[in-house]
């Protein structure tokens, strides 16, 4: 076994390079672990996926070996998207693992894993204790689990259609960059029978990604698809991540959207359907953000980044919607699971009963400048933000990941990395002027 532990179990979820840090025998360890955690929970299942990357299917069998070995059956769903994992988790009450690595390029691949009912695993709450069970290891049960296959598309596509008025939807051009990804299975699926005019960049499902890497969070992997919104004069751009649970929107004129004034677009048609209910939005999105869903009558709550503790907050305060500011979005009647393809066909919604234009639509929502998310390598991180707290004296702060501090006309966040020596900064401000010489003045202080 060359699997490295350490190196691939992280904060949300397991992923590495394969071969040096990920291998079969590894994988078959990590079933095998995971069944036996659930299995104190009474489960007697698991639900396995993948993506299309070239070695998913050795590395899942594995570890559906690993799970049959230690009793629990398996419920193979094969090709899949991470939320149709979660989908999947959700209707049937069944924990779930998925073989994807993301946005990450070849070479690697990993493991997502959920509790029945599509609930979040992150290190703190089981991922570290399904590492050391890996790392144990165990002798097989002596009666062994039960393989069975699923086909869970058709009813994954009527969820998703489920979150929209389809007699509201008008025939939109709309092209979609799935970059060789899952989203090249869905996302035809989803859109066939709908009114609109879908032109597909890369659907096929092919993890060496010949055309351009999955991670449409980098501009340079955008180009292709603003090219073609300009091409074409489509009304709308679509850009998927390798496992399609994240989508990134562009304009008409190939102007990227960001992820908080999706969130906003989103939040504010679910409060119409939902008057008066819990919006959360996490703390790097814009401060438009919550001024939106407050003027959409809804009622924001901020949250740490990151998955596990939306859901969490989800949970404890029966929020419809939660957005990241990263192009996850969550949806409490989705199992409060991130949906990619469910967020596109809201904001096709929205565009459809909108008279004019995406970026019309949005003009009156991006209303400050932003820094995006800058990265600085630092020795101490800890040590850097009690710096920068001390010098800001008369500002509102917290730390509730990070810190953050509010200055009233700006503010930022400053918050270490899970798994390397970095602080990743966000800053916003009335105008890019102002940005740029705020993000100097904190700069300073590392």
């Amino acid at each position: 076994m060359t699997t490295d532990f350490d190196a691939i179990f992280k904060a949300y979820d397991v992923r590495g390079t394969v071969g040096d840090q990920l291998d079969a025998d590894g994988a078959r360890a990590i079933g095998g672990a995971f069944a036996r955690f659930v299995t104190a929970g009474g489960d007697t299942a698991i639900l396995i996926g993948r993506d299309m990357r070239p070695d998913g299917e050795e590395l899942a069998a594995a570890f559906a070996s690993g799970v049959l070995q230690h009793g629990l059956d398996v419920v193979d769903v094969g090709l899949c998207a991470t939320d149709m994992l979660y989908y999947a988790s959700g209707k049937l009450n069944l924990p779930g693992a998925i073989f994807t690595a993301s946005h990450n390029p070849i070479g690697y691949n990993g493991i997502k894993m959920c509790n029945a009912g599509a609930a979040p695993l992150s290190f703190d709450s089981g991922l570290n204790t399904i590492k050391a069970l890996a790392i144990a290891g165990a002798e097989p049960t002596a009666a062994q689990g039960t393989l069975r296959y699923h086909d869970l598309l058709n009813g994954y596509v009527e969820h998703v259609r489920s979150f929209v008025n389809l007699n509201s939807l008008k025939p939109l051009v709309v092209v979609a960059d799935t970059a060789n990804g899952m989203g090249g299975l869905v996302l035809p699926a989803v859109f066939e029978a709908l009114p609109f005019h879908l032109d597909h960049l890369y659907p096929e499902l092919d993890g060496t990604f010949p055309n351009h890497p999955a991670d449409p969070l980098q501009p340079e992997n955008q180009r292709d698809l603003c090219n073609r919104v300009l091409e074409i004069n489509a009304d709308i751009g679509l850009a998927f991540d390798g496992d399609a649970d994240r989508v990134f929107l562009v304009d008409e004129h190939a102007l990227t959207i960001s992820g908080s004034v999706t969130t906003t677009i989103i939040a504010q048609l679910i409060l119409e359907r939902h008057p008066g209910a819990t919006v959360l939005h996490n703390l790097i999105c814009s401060k438009a953000v919550p001024e939106a869903i407050r003027n959409a009558g809804g009622k924001p709550i901020r949250t740490r980044v990151g998955h596990s503790f939306i859901k969490q907050v989800m949970a404890e305060t029966d929020a419809v919607f939660g957005g990241e500011h990263s192009g996850h979005y969550y949806f409490r009647d989705n199992y409060r699971a991130d949906s990619g393809l469910i967020a596109a066909l809201v904001v096709l919604e929205a565009l459809s009963r909108h008279p004019h234009g995406l970026s019309d639509l949005v003009s009156n929502l991006d209303r400050y400048a932003s820094s995006g998310e800058i990265n600085t390598v630092v020795a101490d991180a800890d040590a850097v933000i009690n710096t920068v707290a001390a010098a800001f004296p008369h500002s509102i702060q917290d730390r509730l990941d990070g810190l953050t501090i509010d200055m009233g006309d700006w503010w930022f966040n400053l918050r270490p990395s899970n798994t390397e020596p970095l602080l990743r900064l966000n800053l916003e401000a009335p105008t890019l002027g102002e940005v740029q010489a705020r993000v100097a003045e904190v700069q300073a202080l590392f």
